[in-house]
């Protein structure tokens, strides 16, 4: 059976990362796309595993060539998932999580109309000041130019499937993962195991 398609998309400092990594934990069935991005790892994170690192110059010639599913430029810096890691991860049957920005989504929800996009969502603003000043990754002048882009991205929130509210990491986890076992039970989804199982009452 096909993979899902999962979109997560969310402002900075609302914790869709760490929501994601708790959710692939508990579900094998899910893999994650590790984009790509121009811009420089952050302490603690690794090429590879939280994304592609490479120059602007290799990101731009991606672009030239039709490389990338969806891309965007994010505060300053450019973002992208390949669409074959994205294409053979589902044909193996795996859910594919893409973590992107509300551009990124757009773009994606245009070329596979039915994905699955999820917007996450801080219980209030300043729980994300606070999680972003915790983070302590960002300087002044990028830290306001993420909160001003978190109110124009949640505004974008009514154009997803669902939402989830990170007031609480273990609730959140949870309805993500519930999310997604929910979409891979879908009637449609299981159409060719039922016929299966339908033909054995008929032996």
């Amino acid at each position: 059976m096909h993979g899902n398609l999962i979109i997560v998309s969310a402002p900075s400092g609302a914790g869709k990362t760490t929501i994601v990594g708790e959710t692939l934990k508990r579900d094998q069935q899910v893999r994650p796309s590790v984009s790509y991005t121009s811009r420089a790892p952050r302490a603690g994170e690794e090429n590879g595993v939280h994304y592609h690192f490479i120059p602007r110059e290799e990101f731009d010639a991606m672009i030239a060539r039709g490389d990338f599913l969806e891309w965007a430029e994010v505060h300053g810096r450019l973002y992208g998932t390949s669409r074959r890691q994205v294409e053979d991860l589902r044909a193996e049957g795996f859910d594919v999580i893409l973590t992107i920005d509300v551009q990124g989504a757009e773009q994606a929800r245009g070329i596979f109309p039915d994905a699955v996009s999820i917007f996450i969502l801080p219980p209030a603003f300043e729980t994300m000041v606070e999680r972003l000043n915790v983070r302590g990754a960002n300087h002044t002048d990028d830290l306001q130019v993420r909160l001003k882009n978190a109110r124009a991205e949640i505004a974008e929130s009514d154009n997803f499937d669902y939402i989830v509210i990170n007031d609480d990491l273990d609730h959140a986890v949870g309805e993500l993962a519930s999310i997604i076992v929910a979409e891979r039970c879908r009637h449609i989804r299981r159409y060719a195991t039922i016929e299966q199982i339908l033909k054995t009452f008929h032996a």
